[in-house]
């Protein structure tokens, strides 16, 4: 796990939101997703650098796609937003559980 990941499991994981499991690097498909809540089948990715390039927005397009096929709600946060803005973070994920 990245230091992003790492410092957002911390604080999701033990149903720490509104008593919600999460699991980390769970296949879905042919996809790993960083965190996923199958209660409310929702997937947390923590985008790094790479997924800002054309390729990595197009990866991230597809998978996306797929996940919302499946009825699965995608939320993208990037490390910076980890980072710096801990409390929005976990506060979009509340609104979303």
């Amino acid at each position: 796990m990245t230091e992003a990941e790492k410092l957002l499991w911390s604080k999701i994981r033990g149903k720490q939101l509104k008593g919600c499991q999460f699991y980390r690097q769970k296949i879905i498909g042919n996809y790993i997703v960083d965190f996923y809540c199958p209660k409310t089948k929702l997937v947390i990715e923590i985008d790094g650098g790479q997924h800002y390039s054309l390729e990595g927005k197009e990866k991230d397009r597809v998978r996306d796609d797929y996940m919302a096929g499946a009825r699965i709600t995608t939320l993208r946060f990037s490390d910076r937003e980890v980072f710096e803005d801990l409390k929005a973070v976990l506060e979009k994920i509340w609104g979303v559980l």
